[in-house]
């Protein structure tokens, strides 16, 4: 299963694992994803995602519904079907 949230996208991104000696090495930097079951009211709904923390805290704020019509209206989140 690929490190990609369903809903914002976040995806791995590349960078340098810095020693005390200054030292540069290639790391992965994960978002931090979680498997996560929410229920959608508008269409009587149950949805499990794979979303970030950040897509967790956005639909606390807005509601799952709401969110999810917004990121499909930037183009993401199109493989959920509601």
């Amino acid at each position: 299963m690929s490190k990609v949230c369903q809903l914002t996208g976040r995806r791995p991104q590349s960078g340098h694992k810095v020693s005390h000696s200054n030292i540069k090495t290639k790391r992965r930097f994960e978002p931090n994803l979680q498997k996560k079951r929410f229920y959608i009211p508008e269409v009587d709904k149950w949805v499990t995602l794979r979303v970030s923390t950040k897509a967790v805290r956005c639909i606390n704020k807005l509601g799952i519904y709401q969110y999810i019509k917004r990121q499909q209206k930037k183009g993401l989140a199109t493989d959920i079907k509601l």
